[in-house]
């Protein structure tokens, strides 16, 4: 008897639909065809066990199960169920009637138990896609694939669960989640508060600019002085996720298997803080089965990279296409897959081996040249993606003890939707552009233009700080944002003089 049953395949964020075709005929063997991977041929071992556990037959015939389209790889356990269930179905022990409208994924456990799996909000969308009714899961991803609506979503816990439901002897209960009021309920419910930090006003306005213009940071200080406290609240100051943005990036880390059974949206924007071990392929994504790395993880979202010189070189280097493309594209032989990347880069490190260059108090001890040398780690078209180089100070004590209630990142977030509401009306014909930080060279020459007074004032701190070329745009940029924050139709003077301010590694002397 021949049965069809329905998967499902991830590729980057998008799923494609896997026919599971079962036959059983007089024989004794157990073929599996249409590209499988070791994990899906071992599914045989797993499947036999699991149906004589919960008292089920295991046919002692020949068995064929086919995967179509057969040119596509298949890959990893979440078949079991698909395949399970299709050998049940060819063998009379489950009704075959109803099969064909869902699809059923899941990895099995010896015992009958169900496994969670990764991808399901994209396979979810899929199913919707192509017109199935239902989508039968395990019960831990069911909230996540319960996001699309108009498909009846099951969260099963067993094998059991599942022949019972096409046997019409259980009732599943359908998984339904409201979107909007689940997102809506969730947003901005950050854990840390700019208000917690005491003094590093000056640090925190850089931050206010950064997010303001969706500009890239780096953060300079000794160690203790807070620029990793002041890092990760930072995306408590950025713009709310939209919807769209909110289910784009939890079909990433949908894909990622980076959801927990309670979550259903990915509200508030990521912060992805990889250790300095990392290698390129963790961090831009890869692999044999290519899955999403950090730079994805941190779509829509903040990524962190804390000691900045202490990353591999190859690492950062891989880094700098995707920050201009906002994509990653990983190719492979058979395949090439897509995974976006538009994330804010914040970056801290010291300004020297021992971190006191520079220090107010404490003298460095670093030899002639190290300093230099330290700084050189990072090299030059990846500092040029970096719009903001800030210096921080550490906190004195009257600072650290004041009771002085602190600005509070609602307040802060305010003023940068405000500005990005402005940015937004400024590229309503560019498409996909939503930020200054995202303007070409053209586009900056067209939307920055500064009076005379202006021209002269950038002149001479070119010359007098020794700012390199590539610093002209940059400070045009942020000028452009820092006048968008207050309101300003023209960049004037005090705009362009607050931008100089944030070159700090553009200046000749800063390392001599």
């Amino acid at each position: 008897m021949l049965v069809k049953t329905f998967g499902s395949a991830v590729y980057g964020i998008e799923a494609t639909t896997i026919t599971v075709e079962v036959n059983i005929a007089a024989g004794t063997k157990y073929f599996i065809v249409g590209l499988p991977d070791n994990a899906i041929k071992e599914s045989y071992f797993r499947i036999e066990s699991v149906l004589k556990n919960c008292n089920y037959r295991m046919p002692r015939q020949q068995i064929v199960v086919n995967m179509a389209p057969a040119d596509i790889r298949k890959e990893g356990s979440a078949y079991d169920l698909t395949i399970a269930t299709g050998i049940m179905a060819a063998s009379n022990q489950i009704e075959p009637q109803e099969l064909d409208k869902y699809i059923i994924m899941g990895e099995l456990s010896l015992d009958g138990g169900l496994q969670p799996i990764k991808g399901a909000l994209p396979i979810a969308i899929q199913a919707r896609k192509e017109g199935f009714k239902g989508f039968i899961l395990p019960k831990q991803n069911a909230r996540e694939a319960a996001i699309v609506t108009d498909l009846e979503v099951y969260g099963a816990q067993s094998i059991t669960d599942v022949v019972g439901f096409f046997n019409g002897t259980i009732d599943l209960k359908r998984e339904i989640v409201n979107t909007r009021e689940e997102f809506y309920n969730s947003i901005n419910n950050y854990d840390s508060d700019f208000s917690e930090v005491r003094g590093q006003e000056n640090i925190k306005r850089a931050l206010e600019i950064a997010a303001a213009g969706g500009h890239n940071v780096i953060l300079i200080g000794p160690p203790g002085a807070g620029k990793t406290m002041l890092a990760r609240r930072l995306p408590s100051i950025l713009p709310p996720l939209s919807l769209q943005e909110s289910l784009e990036t939890t079909k990433i880390h949908s894909v990622a298997g980076k959801l927990a059974a309670t979550d259903a949206l990915v509200t508030v924007r990521p912060f992805r803080s990889p250790h300095h071990t990392i290698s390129d392929v963790a961090l831009v994504g890869g692999g044999t089965n290519p899955q999403p790395g950090e730079i994805s993880l941190a779509h829509n979202g903040v990524l962190f990279l804390d000691e900045l010189p202490e990353f591999k070189r190859t690492v950062l280097e891989v880094m700098r296409q995707p920050l201009e493309e906002r994509r990653v594209t990983i190719s492979r032989a058979r395949l090439s897959v897509d995974y976006p990347s538009s994330f804010m880069l914040i970056a801290s490190m010291n300004p020297c081996p021992c971190g006191y260059y520079n220090h107010p108090e404490k003298e460095c001890i670093c030899p002639p040249g190290v300093v230099q040398k330290y700084l050189s780690k990072i090299s030059g078209p990846l500092l040029d993606r970096i719009d903001l180089h800030v210096e921080v100070t550490p906190v004195n004590f009257t600072e650290l003890s004041s009771d002085r209630a602190a600005e509070k990142s609602g307040d802060i977030r305010e003023r940068v939707i405000q500005a990005r509401e402005i940015q937004i009306a400024r590229f309503g014909k560019q498409p996909g552009m939503h930020s200054n930080a995202q303007m070409s060279t053209q586009m900056v020459r067209e939307l920055c233009k500064i009076d005379n007074a202006g021209q002269l004032l950038l002149k001479k701190a070119m010359e007098k700080l020794g700012l390199s070329a590539r610093a002209y745009d940059r400070i045009l940029k942020v000028s452009r944002t820092i006048a968008d924050l207050a309101g300003s139709e023209n960049i004037g003077m005090e705009h362009l003089a607050e931008a100089i301010h944030y070159r700090s590694l553009d200046r000749e002397n800063w390392a001599g």
